[in-house]
């Protein structure tokens, strides 16, 4: 009979296992390790990964740890007779043990949370590139403060509107710094391939700069959202970030302050000139299909 009962856990073992691995197949180790999180675009983004792919290990790490006591405890210390166990209570040193223990694993983490908060929300004394987001109901416009238009000597600005999603084009290996802005109620500035999302708040007073840096790694085109309920259309509240090499973005910002278009900057320099992410906010709220 022991032997049937042996039989039968080693069989369930293998088919746990036998589905773990079918389910990881498909999956490099480096995405394993990436625990659902998308790997991210900037150098922040990556230390933002790191963080959560330690803090999740160690996570399953004493996980794994508490869950084999648990098992060995209930498999092979089951009751076999009435014999009253070792007490442990009031056991000073394996008190103080369980006590120090979890502390220093919740101030290690502690430590490399502030570690990386600090670096993620560093910025540059002179960062090469400063982008002015304004949200608004239902949509996005984007303002180069530092490149102006030659003929009215305005900043470049990207809108987006019903016929045409914004497109904000940043260059890969600089500096870029946001600010944030609200026309009228809260919204939120969200690329997801940035890991990082940052609330546009209305007005001017709250105390506090509302801006962040970022330096993309990766050439691409990445949607952006708006990720804080901000009414009716909010889902519908979408931009696109295109992310091209250095020469390529001067190009881009020579063709923008001559007095071309957005799309037609993009052309010049070779790129696609809408965007390829997402769609153009519609106010046709009886559209139920993306064919209709």
């Amino acid at each position: 009979m022991a032997r049937v009962r042996r039989t039968g856990r080693v069989g369930r073992v293998g088919v746990v296992i036998g589905l773990l691995m079918a389910v990881l197949t498909g999956c490099s180790f480096t995405e394993v390790l990436y625990f659902g999180w998308p790997e991210g675009v900037t150098e922040q983004a990556t230390q933002m990964r790191l963080l959560w792919t330690g803090s999740t290990l160690a996570a399953l790490a004493v996980g794994v740890l508490v869950w084999g006591l648990i098992f060995w405890a209930c498999i092979f210390h089951r009751r076999k007779n009435r014999e009253l166990p070792k007490q442990t209570a009031y056991n000073l040193p394996l008190e103080i043990t369980y006590t120090i223990i979890p502390f220093l694993i919740v101030a290690v983490l502690f430590f490399y949370t502030v570690v990386v908060q600090t670096d993620v929300q560093r910025q540059a004394a002179d960062p090469d590139l400063v982008v002015e987001v304004t949200g608004f109901q239902w949509n996005w416009e984007f303002r180069y403060l530092e490149e102006t238009v030659e003929e009215t000597d305005q900043p470049i600005s990207i809108l987006g509107d019903s016929t045409e999603s914004a497109v904000l084009v940043l260059p890969v290996g600089r500096t870029v710094q946001f600010e944030l802005v609200s026309n009228d109620v809260i919204h939120s500035f969200w690329v997801p391939e940035f890991l990082f999302k940052r609330d546009v708040i209305p007005g001017d007073n709250f105390g506090y700069d509302n801006d962040f840096e970022v330096t993309i790694e990766e050439e691409g085109a990445y949607v952006g959202r708006c990720a804080e309920l901000c009414g009716i259309y909010h889902s519908a509240m979408n931009f696109e970030v295109r992310a091209v090499g250095a020469e390529v973005f001067d190009d881009y910002i020579a063709a923008r302050a001559s007095g071309m278009s957005n799309a037609e900057a993009l052309e010049s320099v070779g790129e696609p000139g809408l965007a390829q992410t997402t769609t153009p906010f519609d106010t046709n709220r009886t559209r139920r299909s993306a064919s209709d």
